[in-house]
């Protein structure tokens, strides 16, 4: 029952990151935009410059507030990825508690002490 809401939980994550795709590369582009004109903004010594690069940087930012929604898929592919590395952890561990020489040796002697091991 837990894995078939964790595999449901990881499906709407994925739905939810896919949609805000178009989202990110808005927010990424706008934050190029606003970084861009903010070190050109400092850069320039004119006056008519910096009302220029205020304006764009100023669009930038409203470029920015409009792809807010973009956070919403900024974290569900967060958690994705801490959801599949804890995932591939448990994955490893379960596999090192298998092959560890003294578990086996342990389950085999008490195979042999209750008679059940073919010698």
């Amino acid at each position: 029952m837990k894995n078939v809401l964790v595999f449901t939980l990881a499906v709407i994550l994925a739905i939810i990151a896919i949609a805000s795709l178009g989202n990110i590369v808005g927010m990424a582009i706008c934050l190029i935009i606003v970084y861009f004109s903010l070190k050109q903004f400092l850069k320039t010594h004119s006056t008519w410059q910096k009302i220029a690069w205020g304006i764009f940087g100023i669009v930038g930012l409203t470029g920015l507030l409009g792809n807010l929604p973009a956070l919403a898929g900024i974290a569900a592919i967060y958690v994705l990825y801490v959801g599949y590395k804890n995932w591939k952890k448990e994955k490893a561990e379960e596999i090192e508690v298998e092959q560890d020489p003294f578990v086996n040796f342990e389950r085999q002697w008490k195979d042999l002490e209750k008679g059940r091991t073919k010698i």
